[in-house]
């Protein structure tokens, strides 16, 4: 049982890790094709579902889903959530994608207790949106 829930760490932070590397570095059009597949994957692997099914849930039913995880659990998912909607806001600008990425980084910086720059840059970003 341990096991498992250092995979689902695991696999939570890799993720969180390439949507880092895709909003710092950017997108290689050679690289398209792989890189959907690799998000799909990780979408899969971590939620169960794709991005358009998340997203199209109300941002508190996902900050319910979330809580109800272990509470070692829930800085990982909400720094992941943040990533992930950041990143698809860049992708195809949305209020409502903004203003989840927004909410899940406050709720990472909450319960982290962590000061991070560069999140809280992107949530003054997204404040202008």
């Amino acid at each position: 049982m341990i096991h498992d829930k250092d995979y689902i760490i695991r696999i939570v932070k890799q993720f969180s890790e390439f949507l880092s590397k895709m909003i710092l570095g950017g997108k290689n059009e050679d690289d398209l094709i792989e890189l959907q597949r690799v998000f799909d994957t990780n979408m899969n692997d971590t939620f169960k579902m794709d991005f358009e099914t998340l997203a199209a849930k109300p941002t508190e039913e996902i900050v319910q889903l979330i809580n109800d995880k272990e509470s070692g659990h829930q800085i990982p998912y909400f720094e992941l959530l943040g990533h992930l909607f950041y990143f698809k806001n860049k992708e195809n600008p949305n209020a409502d994608l903004a203003e989840k990425a927004k909410t899940f980084y406050e709720q990472y910086l909450q319960k982290s207790g962590i000061f991070s720059l560069p999140i809280v840059s992107r949530i003054g970003e997204l404040n202008k949106v």
